[in-house]
């Protein structure tokens, strides 16, 4: 099985090539607002997805060497995706709310997906 930090470098490469093609449809198409929130939501729930594989390093760490087992980061990022809808509803005529909960969740889903795909491919 492929270690935590292999698997969150490779689901970042898929990111970067979805966020590029966000930025063209910002670019290229009339939904500006609709890619905007894409992007925005995507970059932050990056950033979630950097927290909560820095936090499992150090929650793994801590089992191993038997110490106190600290939190996973939740409210960090539960604050951070509050703080992608904030920026969303602050800026509205320029980004789309909805679209940037999508955006939230474009990296859980693709980690989902690589996850499937992994274990029908090796089982």
């Amino acid at each position: 099985m492929d270690g935590l930090r292999e698997i969150y470098t490779r689901l970042k490469k898929m990111i970067f090539f979805i966020l590029a093609a966000f930025v063209l449809g910002w670019g290229l198409t009339p939904y500006q607002a609709v890619f905007a929130g894409l992007i925005i939501g995507t970059l932050f729930g990056l950033y979630n997805m950097w927290i909560l594989v820095r936090r499992m390093e150090k929650f793994d760490r801590a089992v191993t060497e038997g110490s106190k087992v600290r939190s996973l980061g939740t409210a960090l990022r539960f604050a951070s995706g509050a703080a992608a809808v904030a920026v969303a509803i602050l800026f509205a005529q320029h980004i789309h709310l909805i679209s940037t909960v999508i955006g939230l969740m474009v990296p859980y889903v693709l980690l989902l997906t690589e996850r499937i795909v992994y274990h029908v491919k090796h089982h």
